[in-house]
């Protein structure tokens, strides 16, 4: 799966995420929930609000929650069991109303979003995931499947949900990024260039990938999203090869590692090397 790609998959007794820790600027939908923006980033005491859209055509419910995750070394992010000091305090300050919203059909909503931090609060960067989950309808009686004669009928309900990183940065904060060992692989059965990711500094680094090749007119790769948070120094970063690029991946290349533009454009890192 690309890692920064947005997706919904219904599971059972559980909930679909998206991969929040590579959020992508437009919005990003779990079923019939459209979610924008798709990452918060607060400095100081001043909040900011998310819009819920149903774009449904039936009214549903949906609960919102604070929950923590983890990135680990190839990008995916892991649910916390136990919280360090920091995740903690994060779910702490982190304040948000409603809780709970019932949308019509084409029925905005906003979440307000603010942070109350405590006094001597270490500088440093503080994140939780916002999960936005839907809650099942109830299904009237008629509609329930009959039951078997013998044995148990077992029927299971998918539950649909989105989660987007809610970052409160403390302080002046800083960090630099830098790219290394850049290989050609294959990732679900597609050419894709894998690379090192590494980032130094108190808060995470958080933008866009461009590779090109010399003489070729488009990136052989674009991928936005792409997110090394506090918990890693490093990490490898797979992204596939444009399927409009019909030529070799080997030979020289530019890989550059920019801030989206709404935050500036700013080169983060770049590298060029040899494919192999």
């Amino acid at each position: 799966m690309p890692n920064y790609t947005f997706h919904a998959r219904p599971i059972f007794a559980a909930v679909a995420l998206a991969a929040t820790s590579i959020a992508a600027p437009a919005p990003v939908h779990a079923n019939d929930l459209l979610v924008a923006p798709t990452r918060i980033v607060l400095n100081g005491s001043r909040g900011t609000e998310v819009i819920l859209n149903n774009i449904g055509t039936e009214e549903a419910t949906y609960r919102i929650s604070l929950e923590l995750r983890r990135m680990t070394a190839d990008g995916n992010l892991e649910e916390v069991e136990i919280p360090n000091e920091i995740e903690e305090a994060a779910v702490e300050m982190i304040r948000y109303a409603p809780r709970r919203v019932v949308l019509p059909p084409n029925q905005p909503q906003a979440i307000r979003i603010g942070v109350r931090a405590p006094d001597a609060l270490p500088d440093g960067e503080y994140r939780a995931h916002m999960l936005f989950r839907a809650i099942p309808r109830p299904r009237p009686v008629a509609e329930e499947e009959p039951q078997p004669t013998q044995g148990f009928n077992i029927r299971l309900t998918p539950i649909y949900g989105v989660s987007i990183p809610i970052i409160v940065r403390h302080g002046e904060l800083a960090a630099t990024a830098a790219i290394s060992d850049a290989r050609i692989v294959r990732d679900n059965d597609r050419r894709a260039i894998s690379f090192s990711l590494s980032r130094q500094g108190e808060q995470s680094t958080y933008g866009e990938v461009i590779i090109t090749k010399p003489g070729i007119d488009i990136p052989i790769v674009r991928a936005r999203g792409i997110a090394v948070y506090p918990e890693l120094t490093q990490r490898t970063v797979t992204l596939p090869v444009n399927e409009a690029f019909e030529g070799s991946l080997s030979g020289p290349v530019l890989i550059q590692y920019r801030e989206i533009e709404s935050d500036g454009g700013r080169l983060l890192a770049e590298a060029r090397t040899e494919l192999r």
